[in-house]
C-alpha cells in the first residue's frame, strides 16, 4: 500500500486541539446522558417489579419502545421531529435560541435509550433476590417503599455493578453517533482531520486509542468498586 504515514500531523495545530476538543465533547455527551440513563433507568426498573400492573405495563412499554427502535433513528427524531411537535414558541426557541441544540438532543436521546437498558439491569438485580429476603423486611413492619430503599435496592445495585459498567461503556461508544446531527465529538473531529490532511489512518488510530484509554480507566475504576461493594454470599447476583 502506497501511503505516506505522518504521525506528527496529529501534534500540530489545529489538529491536536481538534482531538482534545472532540474528546471533551465525547465525555460531556456520555456523562450527561449517563446521569439521565441512570436515574430514569432506576425508576423504570423499579416500576417493572412493583405489584401495580398498570405501572408495570407503562414501564414495560417504555423499555420495549426505546430498546427496539434503532438508536440512530431515535437521534433523528429527537433532533428533527420533536421540536416540530412542540408548541410553536417552544419549538422556535429549541431550534434557534437554545445553546447547542444538537448537544442536548444527543444527550436526551442517549439518556432515554440507555435508560431502557439500565432498567432491565435494575429489574434483574431486584428479581434475583430471594423472596425470603424480601419477606423478612416486610415482616419487620416495613412498607413496600421502605423495603425497596432499605433492602432490595442496596443489594440489587451491588449485584448489577458489572452490567451497569458495560452500559456506561456502551453509552460512551454510542456517543459517536452524535456526529450525524453536528456534535463535534471525537469521531467527528477525526473525520475533520482526515478531510483537511488526508491522513485518515493516523486520525482514526488516535481516536481509537483515546476511546480505549477512557474505557480502560472506567473498567479499572469499576472493578475496584465491584470488589469493594460485593456482598459475601453472592456470586454474579446469585446465592452461592
Amino acid at each position: 500500500m502506497n501511503y505516506n504515514w505522518n504521525w506528527g500531523i496529529l501534534f500540530q495545530e489545529p489538529y491536536f486541539g481538534w482531538l482534545l476538543s472532540g474528546l471533551l465533547w465525547t465525555v460531556l455527551v456520555a456523562s450527561a446522558a449517563w446521569v439521565i440513563a441512570f436515574l430514569l433507568g432506576i425508576l423504570i426498573g423499579i416500576l417493572r417489579t412493583v405489584e401495580n400492573r398498570w405501572l408495570r405495563f407503562i414501564a414495560t412499554a417504555y423499555v420495549e419502545l426505546f430498546r427496539n427502535v434503532p438508536l440512530l433513528l431515535q437521534l433523528f427524531i429527537w433532533y428533527f421531529v420533536v421540536p416540530e411537535l412542540l408548541p410553536q414558541e417552544v419549538g422556535r426557541w429549541v431550534k434557534r435560541d437554545l445553546p447547542n441544540p444538537e448537544y442536548w438532543s444527543a444527550v436526551i436521546c442517549l439518556g432515554t435509550y440507555t435508560a431502557a437498558r439500565v432498567a432491565e439491569q435494575v429489574r434483574s438485580g431486584i428479581n434475583s433476590l430471594s423472596r425470603d429476603l424480601v419477606n423478612a423486611g416486610l415482616s419487620l413492619g416495613m412498607t413496600p417503599a421502605q423495603n425497596y430503599l432499605s433492602v432490595r435496592l442496596p443489594i440489587a445495585f451491588r449485584i448489577v455493578v458489572p452490567p451497569l459498567t458495560s452500559e456506561f461503556l456502551t453509552i460512551f461508544k454510542n456517543s459517536s453517533l452524535a456526529l450525524t446531527i453536528g456534535v463535534l465529538e471525537l469521531t467527528a473531529q477525526s473525520r475533520q482531520i482526515e478531510n483537511y490532511t488526508f491522513q485518515g489512518f493516523e486520525a482514526f488510530t488516535a481516536a481509537t486509542i483515546l476511546y480505549l484509554i477512557i474505557t480502560m480507566i472506567v473498567v479499572l475504576i469499576m472493578t475496584v468498586v465491584d470488589r469493594r461493594v460485593r456482598i459475601p454470599g453472592f456470586l454474579e447476583g446469585r446465592h452461592r
